[in-house]
């Protein structure tokens, strides 16, 4: 993890993602937040597996442009995710809602206009029934409850978020094999789309 990306995380995310919907390509993410370093690296694995991915977080915590940009980059310039300031019209279909803190590390100051501005954004049971019922839930944890996520979303039963944070262990061991099998040498992954996680 860095103040920029989070690559490491989001391997875990979309290899639970997997796991509960059977693929990736065209699986319909709806990421509610501050654009920061996760958000960066969901654009990213959207450009580059076929994620149909949308971004909701309040006017003024959008995802840098430069990553947008390297995101249409990424996918030949079409634009792997949309980006809204309210969150309807982008859950009514999600079968992913994925939330994180509102305030990262570092921002602390920010910390009370940040909840001003991201409160009508909470995943709380009003938020999650604007999506279908068998929308899951995510976070990476961990969570700030009674802020960005509710303690009735994150231990409800449309919460993976559990099963979520345990495949970090797995995505983890998987991407230290790689790294000492030699796989993630020039011709390994980094032929294959220049994205080499860090």
């Amino acid at each position: 993890m860095t103040d920029r990306e989070h690559p490491c995380q989001v391997l875990a995310d979309c290899l639970t993602i997997r796991e509960l919907l059977g693929h990736l390509a065209g699986a319909r993410v709806c990421y509610v937040g501050d654009g920061n370093n996760v958000c960066t690296s969901w654009i990213y694995a959207a450009s580059l597996l076929g994620i149909d991915l949308r971004v909701v977080g309040p006017e003024g915590y959008e995802p840098h442009p430069a990553v947008l940009e390297r995101a249409r980059a990424l996918t030949g310039g079409g634009s792997p995710v949309r980006l809204s300031h309210e969150a309807a019209a982008s859950l009514e279909d999600a079968e992913i809602i994925y939330t994180d803190v509102w305030t990262s590390m570092g921002q602390e100051a920010e910390q009370q206009q940040r909840r001003d501005d991201f409160a009508h954004l909470q995943v709380n049971d009003g938020l999650l029934a604007q999506a279908p019922p068998t929308a899951k839930v995510m976070h990476c944890l961990p969570a700030h409850r009674g802020e960005e996520i509710t303690d009735s979303v994150l231990d409800g039963p449309q919460s993976v978020v559990f099963d979520q944070a345990e495949n970090r262990l797995w995505a983890q061991e998987a991407l230290l094999s790689l790294i000492f099998s030699g796989e993630l040498q020039d011709g390994g992954t980094a032929g294959r789309g220049g994205v080499i996680p860090s």
